[in-house]
């Protein structure tokens, strides 16, 4: 992803119905933020958020399950490779 705040900015028109924006406008105001950076930020939480597999992934790696110990041996060689890259 992309660091939001040096990215070059456009200015779009989006036609939304008044009720929704009504809500994004009471949203905003709530979180103190603009109406653009709320939908700028709802935008990227759906757009980039990890799928599926990843979420999985993430989620044993927090519970520990099947985790295996690492050896000096595993240790020393995971030190070549980085050295390499």
């Amino acid at each position: 992803m992309k660091n939001k705040e040096t990215t070059t900015r456009r200015r779009t028109t989006v036609s939304l119905p008044d009720y929704m924006l009504a809500d994004l406008s009471a949203e905003a105001r709530r979180q103190g933020i603009s109406v653009s950076r709320l939908i700028e930020n709802i935008t990227e939480e759906r757009m980039y958020q990890p799928n599926a597999e990843t979420l999985a992934a993430l989620e044993e790696a927090r519970s520990g399950v099947e985790m295996e110990e690492l050896t000096d041996y595993d240790i020393e060689h995971f030190e070549e490779f980085v050295a390499r890259l």
